[in-house]
């Protein structure tokens, strides 16, 4: 096929070989098959911001590191170096993701380089070695369905002990290999500490799968695990081993409030009693 223009550079530096197939057309990117030396890998071509079609993007971006003050400032500025930048960081998270993850036990593709608005990282196969299929497109049985959703939900878990919200996981940005799910598209990714939207996006993220996998295993719809790794993550009780039950209950959470609150009021009255007692000696 014709070499794409953003493809050529990597091209003449031989760091791809031969562009096989266009592999997808995204909101954020195009993703093409590509020969490099004796591998077959995947290279994604980030769209420029005013073509892709991300909704909200302000509120993924929320919270983001940035790694020197001056592309900081000029990002705030809006001026075209500072535009620059925010492509940059905007690819660049995606780069930073996986390599955290991978190490956090989470399998998503291993990335290879990532330069000029390209990302060459692994092509995730079948167990026949064709190019995987999305979770949207796999029929599960009842068994497998729930195997599965267990562990999607330890590496959500994962993912949150690592600090981060995918923030638009789904059946259509999870793909299957030989060896179960594996997740992708991350460069909307959020830091689950900074963002102010980070717990909302991960009850959506966690609803989108209790949802899909609720079709084979209807009983997953009706479960909150959300909420309850919520909970933990926010008490400090959260490991990448937890064991999770897919039950919360408000009512607990209530209560649970109510008796530090009765604690509180509890310790404020010793203390007026103590301070009385000893006006009184005085």
């Amino acid at each position: 096929m014709k070499i794409p223009k953003r493809l050529q550079p990597l091209v003449d530096d031989g760091l791809i070989d031969d562009v096989i197939r266009r592999l997808k057309s995204g909101k954020e990117a195009d993703v093409f098959i590509v020969r490099c030396g004796d591998e077959i890998r995947c290279a994604k071509v980030y769209k420029e911001a005013e073509k892709r079609n991300f909704k909200q993007a302000v509120h993924y971006q929320e919270g983001r590191k940035v790694r020197n003050s001056r592309d900081a400032r000029a990002m705030s500025k809006g001026s075209k170096f500072g535009r620059q930048q925010q492509e940059e960081a905007w690819q660049n998270t995606e780069v930073d993701a996986l390599y955290l993850l991978a190490k956090a036990g989470v399998r998503v593709p291993q990335p290879d380089i990532c330069l000029d608005g390209v990302l060459l990282m692994e092509l995730i196969t079948d167990e026949d070695g064709l190019v995987a299929p999305r979770l949207s497109d796999v029929i599960l049985t009842p068994e497998q369905a729930r195997a599965d959703h267990a562990l999607m939900m330890n590496y959500a878990v994962r993912m949150l002990c690592a600090g981060l919200v995918h923030g638009d996981l789904s059946e259509f940005n999870v793909l299957m290999d030989k060896d179960g799910p594996v997740i992708i598209d991350l460069p909307q990714v959020v830091d689950a500490a900074a963002n102010n939207h980070a717990k909302s996006m991960f009850e959506r993220d966690i609803g989108n799968l209790a949802e899909y996998y609720g079709q084979f295993a209807p009983e997953l719809r009706d479960s909150q695990y959300a909420k309850e790794i919520w909970a933990l993550y926010q008490e400090g009780n959260l490991t990448p081993d937890s064991v999770l039950s897919g039950r919360f209950s408000e009512l607990q959470k209530r209560a649970d409030v109510g008796s530090v609150l009765e604690e509180i009021q509890a310790a404020g009255e010793e203390h007026r009693r103590r301070m009385m007692a000893r006006n009184a000696e005085e």
